[in-house]
């Protein structure tokens, strides 16, 4: 990880101006179209959890602001991200998973099974709650969901991890569309990152072939 000069920074204002803020985050959800995604992993059998993943880390990657952390009042950028996410257990409960990321979506849902497999051997609850480098996932199957709340435990703005949410997918038009929620600490970005976040995502899922 890199230090951010808080002085020099670009957003030294904004951080300033939000970093204190007791919920300081904000929450934007939109539907993604996943027809070119839902294709593309059923013609290379591929787990579409997982190349849903793989389709919001890869993007992540590439937008400067969702690598960005807190630490001790300090901002530090981290050299990659991965992501770690729900999933659930035979007995209807659920724990954590890290999937390392990886330079193509065969790679990430090849090395995501065994991670899957392995987990499921030993059944941890692990939610590494001193990663940094890593956002935070879950997925909701069964609703087509417009908004999301996360539950917190108070120590959240004092890191800035994003938080994401993949939900059910469905129909419209002939159109495979699945809602995608994110969360992010306002004093490390804005709406134009998360935006941005968006369209790299449904750009990634165009260019499958």
């Amino acid at each position: 990880m890199k230090e951010i000069d808080i002085e020099k920074w670009e957003r030294k204002s904004q951080f300033n101006f939000f970093k204190n803020y007791e919920d300081p985050f904000f929450n934007i959800t939109a539907n993604l179209e996943v027809t070119n995604l839902y294709k593309f992993c059923k013609t290379h059998n591929l787990s579409f959890f997982l190349g849903s993943l793989y389709t919001a880390i890869h993007s992540i990657n590439k937008i400067p602001e969702f690598q960005l952390r807190l630490r001790d009042g300090k901002v530090y950028k981290c050299d990659l991200i991965h992501i770690d996410s729900t999933i659930l257990n035979d007995d209807n409960t659920f724990s954590f998973c890290h999937f390392e990321y990886k330079s193509s979506i065969f790679e990430f849902v090849a090395n995501g099974k065994s991670v899957i497999e392995n987990h499921k051997k030993g059944k941890l609850f692990d939610p590494r709650e001193d990663a940094l480098d890593i956002v935070h996932s879950t997925t909701i199957p069964w609703v087509s969901l417009t908004s999301f709340k996360h539950a917190r435990n108070g120590n959240e703005r004092e890191i800035g991890i994003p938080k994401l949410v993949f939900g059910k997918f469905f129909n419209e038009n002939n159109v495979k569309k699945m809602p995608f929620s994110i969360e992010v600490h306002h004093a490390l970005m804005d709406g134009l990152q998360v935006g941005l976040l968006f369209e790299k995502m449904q750009q990634y899922i165009n260019d499958l072939v």
